[in-house]
């Protein structure tokens, strides 16, 4: 699974996603293409502008997010929150 933020808002196409795993097939391997890749508004990140999957993971794996007073961020989760029923569906 994979979240991307697209530059100014723009759609995630059929043609956009295709793009993304032939990248990703050639410069890494076929392992790292994901089954599924949605378009999310933002990506949280911490005070120190590091990327935090791991309160992205416990929302798809219906855990608590912990600590999100550590989020520069915070409102972003609610993204992920959405998106689950979709993803459970999948």
């Amino acid at each position: 699974m994979l979240f991307v933020k697209l530059a100014a808002g723009g759609p995630l196409t059929a043609q956009l996603s295709d793009a993304i795993r032939a990248r990703l097939r050639m410069q890494a391997s076929p392992r790292h293409v994901p089954a599924v890749i949605l378009a999310v508004p933002d990506i949280p990140y911490t005070y120190n502008m590091k990327k935090v999957e791991s309160a992205v993971a416990n929302i798809i794996n219906g855990k608590p997010v912990v600590n999100r007073d550590a989020l520069v961020n915070p409102e972003t989760l609610a993204d992920f929150e959405a998106l689950l029923p979709a993803l459970q569906s999948e």
